[in-house]
C-alpha cells in the first residue's frame, strides 16, 4: 500500500475544494499523484479514489482514457513525439527511426539505461512548427535528427 506525502494530501484537498464535485477534481488529482509516484500504479488509483471519495473504477477509467497519464513505469525523461499529419509530412516517421537506431528507443519502450521512454502522440498542437515533441514538460519544435540529438544531450 502506498500513501501520499502530507504535502500531496493537502494539495489534492485544496484541488477538491475548487471543484463542485469530487469527480470533477479527478484530472488534476491524478496528475498530482503521477507527479509524486512517477506513474499511476493500481495503488495510486486506490489512494486517489480514497482521498476524493470516488469509486476506484471511475479514477482508473479517467486515468486510462487520457494520454497524459502514465500507467506503467517510464524512463527518467519521457519523450512525446507527435506523428500526426503535419508532423508526419514533415518527417516525424524519420525521427522515430532515428530514435530507434541511435538510442535503441522503440515507441512505447524505454532505453536499457532507463534514461528515456518514447510515447508516440497523436497531436500536441504544433502543426505550424512541425515536427514537434515534448521532453517531460519542455516543448520543442522544427525538429531534425541533429536538433533532437542536441536536445536529448541536455537530459542526463
Amino acid at each position: 500500500m502506498i500513501t501520499f506525502s502530507q504535502t500531496t494530501i493537502k494539495e489534492i484537498e485544496e484541488i477538491r475544494r475548487k471543484y463542485p464535485t469530487s469527480r470533477a477534481a479527478l484530472l488534476p488529482a491524478l496528475y498530482v499523484a503521477q507527479r509524486e509516484f512517477g506513474w499511476l500504479s493500481p495503488e495510486a488509483y486506490t489512494a486517489v479514489s480514497d482521498l476524493l471519495g470516488v469509486p476506484e473504477a471511475i479514477a482508473r477509467g479517467v486515468g486510462t482514457f487520457y494520454a497524459m497519464y502514465r500507467n506503467k513505469p517510464l524512463g527518467r525523461h519521457v519523450v512525446q513525439l507527435c506523428t500526426n499529419v503535419s508532423c508526419m509530412i514533415l518527417g516525424a516517421e524519420r525521427l522515430v527511426d532515428f530514435l530507434k537506431n541511435k538510442y535503441g528507443l522503440e515507441p512505447g519502450g524505454t532505453t536499457a539505461d532507463g534514461r528515456f521512454s518514447l510515447v508516440i502522440m497523436e497531436c500536441i498542437g504544433a502543426c505550424g512548427t512541425a515536427p514537434a515533441m515534448l521532453v517531460n514538460d519542455d516543448f520543442y519544435e522544427n525538429l531534425t535528427e541533429k536538433y533532437i540529438d542536441e536536445i536529448l544531450e541536455k537530459y542526463r
